[in-house]
């Protein structure tokens, strides 16, 4: 049994009011919903949402350095955006498509996902406390050389992820489903998998095995 572990969720006020999303030049959104828009960033060093609901939003440019605090994005559209370097805290991802996002050498603390879409996705770099994935697909995503500190994986799809040079102890994949993945011996050392899962991994890791 993997390591478990309670979620801290986004601190979201009840009376948050819906906004038109306007470019400010201190680059900081607090206390608001956006909804049905489009939100680019193209000219700002800094921008930071605290306390912000994006309701079927779609995020195009480059956000790299983003600051999320307390936030809830329920389906949006994050694919291909750049969210690396990132501060993301307290936030949920919900029926989201995020293919091909850029969440490399970011800080995620307290983070749900929950039935998006995150294949070709990128972490590699990233400290992730306190994160999980939960009826998601992840296909062929990259977590190289992660940092991690509770991490769940809850009925994803996985196949072809890479886990090189992260440490997956405690980590249990037992209701995920995959072919295969990019892993090391290291990696894997205290990782929780099923009697299957550990003859794929088996013969991955080059080992023969007679029956």
């Amino acid at each position: 049994m993997g390591i478990k572990f309670k979620i801290n969720l986004p601190k979201i006020p009840a009376d948050l009011p819906i906004h038109t999303f306007q470019p400010e030049e201190r680059g900081y959104y607090d206390y608001r919903i956006y909804k049905d828009c489009v939100i680019t960033n193209d000219v700002m060093d800094r921008i930071a949402f605290d306390q912000v609901v994006f309701d079927h939003v779609t995020f195009e440019g480059d956000f790299a350095t983003i600051e999320l605090t307390d936030c809830v994005f329920n389906h949006c559209d994050l694919s291909n955006a750049d969210f690396s370097k990132g501060s993301i805290h307290r936030v949920e991802f919900k029926h989201s498509r995020m293919i091909g996002i850029v969440l490399s050498e970011s800080t995620l603390a307290n983070v749900l996902f929950d039935n998006c879409q995150l294949n070709l996705s990128t972490f590699g770099y990233s400290k992730l406390k306190q994160v999980r994935f939960s009826e998601c697909t992840v296909k062929n995503s990259d977590f190289y050389e992660c940092t991690i500190q509770k991490l769940d994986f809850q009925n994803c799809e996985i196949d072809e992820a890479n886990f090189s040079n992260t440490k997956l102890k405690g980590v249990d994949l037992t209701t995920c489903r995959f072919d295969s993945l990019q892993v090391s011996l290291e990696s894997m050392q205290g990782c929780i998998v099923s009697t299957v899962q550990a003859l794929g991994f088996a013969r991955l890791l080059g080992l023969e095995i007679k029956e």
